[in-house]
């Protein structure tokens, strides 16, 4: 039996929160972790620049990025897939 290769590239999912410039958005990655050492669960967040050649994704659309070589000097992942779309109000 062959098994799919799984990808040495990281993945994440996270919120675009900015897209003034060109061919790249800031997404905001939010993860929920255990305090050492009080245990309280405490959300921790991390801004990520990606790659978006299309400039297809907007401020509050959910996308997954994915990790590849540097950009530029700050700009190491790529924006893939989008999630869902921002919703309208």
């Amino acid at each position: 039996m062959t098994e799919p290769k799984k990808s040495l590239k990281r993945t994440l999912v996270g919120k675009v929160v900015s897209d003034k410039r060109q061919k790249t958005v800031t997404v905001l990655v939010e993860r929920r972790v255990k305090h050492e050492l009080y245990g309280k669960i405490v959300a921790k967040s991390s801004k990520y620049h990606a790659h978006d050649e299309k400039g297809e994704y907007h401020i509050g659309d959910v996308i997954e990025i994915t990790e590849s070589r540097p950009l530029s000097k700050t700009k190491n992942w790529v924006a893939t897939r989008l999630v869902q779309k921002a919703g309208l109000l």
